[in-house]
């Protein structure tokens, strides 16, 4: 999970000094100095940690804090709005074209994942902005670029411009420019070559490329997993190409995060989307704020909403809630209700988007396991229609062929019975209640 250990260290640094009712100065030396190894150890640039961390200091000791009724939790608001003014401070959005068509350039290093954040970035704008895009694949010399940058294409249905390899990338840039033009494609984003900061040749290049394509953005495509090198590299290439917009990309694989912190103080350039997963949907744009708050364990509620309103079904939603409130739920919904949750992404992801869910010391600790997830959905999927909607019907040598269709053993879909059978039973006892009243979560979900 993106910037796990140090959200670890954070929030238990957080926790010492939270429930404070007096802060002293001490506190907030022992708090910095805490805050200082945990950035360190991030791989947070030093100059940055250190002005940070002076910032952190002076507001901890000033007026908003001595005076505050509740110290403590003002020294973490002062943290978290230091953390993401640190990332940008507000979202910063797409560059759009007055006059269509908007271009977006992609550059970066080899294997930083240009290519796949092209594909990723149009099928999002598309969706999110009702756009027509068109990628143009200007790598020429890495093998199977055009190809990868087809089949990706092919499997968005988003047309791909090329002239094959032989011919110059700026010209197919220049041509392909002009077709999308003509077939009225109101975004375009082209894919280069990755290509070191320091090779002249190939830098000129883009700044060719970039004179004869006017982008509305230019996107430096990131690997967070580079560390403090990518700061370097982002240095570099906007020192070159002035650029708009940073995409990070595995930001999911970096648990320690040290690029994303250091990237906008040190270079000037906002990180404007970050990659989350191989799958074509796995990209999203970059709050600083958001990503604060799911630092220090206060949650991220917009976002979680965000990614309900883009996968849930609403016709589904709506069918559930009746089932819900009749208590005719049954094993073929639970199904459904796994999919639909897993198309928002990891469950792991998820949870740190729910305020406080760090505190807990169930939640915290509960690791869930996809596998577990997997072996529920193919012990539910190994039992006939007339099971799944009736589940009571199931006796010992239904059981023992449901485990040896999914593959699992006797006591696991004994467990799985037993927690739907209970998940009912509290269903029915909280819509039961008077309504308003405050209950606990009646769905003890079998996978966590």
């Amino acid at each position: 999970m993106a910037f796990e250990s140090l959200a670890g260290r954070l929030q238990e640094t957080m926790k010492k000094i939270r429930g404070k009712g007096k802060v002293s100065e001490a506190d907030v030396k022992q708090m910095a100095r805490e805050v200082r190894l945990a950035l360190l150890e991030a791989d947070v640039n030093f100059k940055v940690v250190k002005s940070f961390v002076s910032r952190i200091q002076e507001r901890a000791v000033g007026q908003e804090v001595l005076k505050s009724l509740t110290p403590g939790q003002q020294v973490i608001k002062v943290v978290q709005e230091e953390l993401a003014n640190l990332m940008g401070g507000d979202q910063t959005k797409l560059n759009f074209a007055l006059k269509p068509p908007t271009v977006i350039l992609f550059v970066g290093l080899q294997g930083a994942g240009k290519t796949t954040s092209a594909a990723k970035l149009a099928n999002f704008i598309r969706k999110a902005n009702n756009k027509k895009p068109m990628m143009i694949a200007a790598d020429v010399y890495r093998p199977a670029a055009i190809k990868q940058l087809q089949t990706l294409g092919g499997q968005l249905n988003i047309p791909v411009f090329t002239l094959g390899d032989k011919v110059s990338p700026v010209e197919i840039v220049r041509q392909g420019i002009e077709q999308a033009k003509a077939e009225h494609n109101d975004l375009i984003l082209i894919d280069t070559a990755g290509r070191l900061h320091v090779d002249d040749v190939l830098m000129d290049e883009l700044e060719q490329i970039k004179a004869v394509s006017h982008p509305d953005e230019i996107f430096l495509v990131v690997d967070a997993m580079t560390g403090q090198d990518a700061v370097n590299v982002a240095s570099s290439f906007n020192d070159r190409l002035d650029l708009t917009g940073v995409i990070m990309t595995k930001l999911d694989g970096d648990t320690r995060g040290g690029a994303a912190l250091s990237i906008r103080s040190v270079t000037g350039t906002p990180i404007k989307f970050v990659g989350m997963g191989e799958k074509m949907d796995a990209i999203e744009p970059f709050h600083p704020d958001r990503m604060a708050s799911r630092i220090l364990g206060m949650g991220d509620v917009l976002s979680l909403i965000e990614k309900a309103q883009a996968t849930v079904d609403e016709e589904k939603a709506r069918e559930m809630e009746r089932k819900l409130r009749s208590v005719s739920f049954t094993l073929d919904d639970f199904l459904d209700q796994i999919g639909q949750v897993r198309k928002m992404g990891p469950l792991d992801d998820l949870l740190a988007m729910m305020p406080g869910a760090n505190k807990f010391k169930g939640m915290k600790n509960m690791q869930i396991d996809e596998k577990k997830i997997d072996q529920v959905e193919a012990i539910i999927r190994s039992m006939t229609p007339m099971e799944k909607n009736d589940p009571d019907i199931i006796n010992s040598s239904r059981r023992k062929r449901i485990a040896l269709g999914s593959g699992t053993s006797i006591a696991d879909v004994n467990r799985l019975l037993k927690q739907f059978k209970d998940m009912k039973k509290m269903m029915k006892q909280f819509m039961g209640k008077t309504k308003g009243k405050k209950r606990n979560n009646p769905f003890n979900l079998p996978f966590m």
